[in-house]
């Protein structure tokens, strides 16, 4: 039961199960997620998103450290809970009515997620589930940072 919950979990609620690129099919299931829950008003404050991204990743963490020791230590592509994670911290204070800056989140979190300049990519080298969270993750937060200082702008 927890392997299938881990996995279920890791591949995004099945989003990562998707036949080509499943880490941007991930992402995009993501948004969606995130702005669901925003016009539901739970994520209704830069407070709740940070909560919200901070909950994902340490869930995410755990589901995927299972699922990596079910895979014997690879991160298979369908793991895309650490997608998941990153581009809710790229979506801490976006506001869901803005499909502007949502989409300019998810176009930035996608770009420093492949290019994995320097913190990015050193955050990959971490051991286990640990890496395979925290890359996504650094991403995320120099997305979120690209999107605060365009919003300065």
């Amino acid at each position: 039961m927890i392997s299938r919950s881990a996995a279920f979990i890791s591949s995004g609620f099945g989003s990562g199960y998707a036949p080509k690129a499943p880490g941007t099919v991930g992402t995009v299931a993501a948004v969606f997620m995130w702005v669901l829950l925003s016009w539901l008003g739970l994520l209704s404050s830069t407070t709740s998103h940070a909560l919200f991204a901070l909950f994902v990743s340490v869930v995410g963490t755990i589901a995927a450290n299972v699922s990596l020791d079910e895979e014997g230590g690879e991160d298979p592509q369908w793991i895309v809970i650490d997608e998941w994670a990153g581009v809710f911290v790229a979506l801490i204070g976006a506001d869901a009515s803005n499909w502007f800056h949502v989409a300019m989140a998810f176009a930035a979190f996608r770009f420093f997620d492949i290019v994995k300049p320097g913190p990015v990519s050193s955050a990959e080298d971490l051991p286990g589930a640990f890496g395979v969270m925290a890359d996504d993750i650094v991403a995320g937060a120099f997305a979120l940072l690209a999107m605060v200082l365009l919003r300065a702008f």
